[in-house]
């Protein structure tokens, strides 16, 4: 008598490649023909279909969830690494690098200077391991905006995924997400915001300072 898990097994590789790791090709079901799904058509997990259903016991809490296939993840990921692209408002700040930051400054006091380099080191060792908070303060002009643009810049350029955005300007995106026409619908965009993998805002506090503001605020916060 079959196991109730070989039932299960079976049931769903009627319907759905199952990514077992070991097995050879004559245990996999048929190949989907060629363009019908996301995935590489010559791919042997998924056959082109671009999804797989691990082979998991069925007291697994995975059991029976199709999973992205590793033939589609590549492009996934540059993908979403365009949209965070696109979405950010580098524009002209991207060549506010670490390169073309002045640590030292013009005609500053020696404690001036000392207080910009620390900012300076502390930002670009904080571009490489981005772990935590990190808050810039100081006054108009002394290089907040240059200094978060580069870390911003330093990821983008390694292939990592960064969101740098004004922090009034992301509010009028959210904003403007609620209209019927909107490319982008508002849980979509409110997602592509609070799971960036490296979120930078600018001009924090400069926002209107409204119920609805510091809710959303809160919220990609928290």
């Amino acid at each position: 008598m079959e196991s109730t898990a070989e039932i299960l097994r079976k049931s769903f590789a009627d319907k759905f490649p199952i990514n077992t790791g070991t097995s050879s090709s004559a245990d996999q079901p048929p190949a989907p023909p060629a363009g019908s799904g996301s995935g590489r058509p010559d791919c042997p997990h998924c056959g082109g279909l671009g999804f797989v259903i691990p082979n998991l016991e069925p007291d697994d809490p995975g059991f029976g969830r199709a999973i992205v296939c590793g033939c589609r993840q590549a492009e996934l990921e540059t993908k979403r690494l365009d949209n965070l692209t696109r979405l950010s408002q580098l524009g002209a700040l991207r060549s506010c690098t670490f390169d073309t930051f002045l640590p030292d400054g013009h005609g500053l006091t020696p404690t001036m200077q000392r207080n910009l380099r620390m900012a300076y080191d502390t930002t670009r060792q904080y571009a490489r391991d981005p772990e935590g908070w990190l808050v810039l303060k100081g006054g108009y002009g002394c290089g907040k905006t240059h200094l978060a643009a580069a870390i911003a810049n330093w990821q983008l350029d390694n292939g990592r995924p960064a969101l740098f955005i004004n922090t009034p300007d992301l509010l009028d995106h959210l904003r403007a997400a609620y209209s019927p026409n909107a490319p982008t619908s508002y849980d979509e965009r409110f997602e592509q915001v609070r799971t960036a993998p490296l979120l930078i805002l600018d001009d924090l506090g400069t926002q209107s300072n409204t119920e609805w503001a510091q809710e959303k605020l809160y919220q990609i916060f928290n």
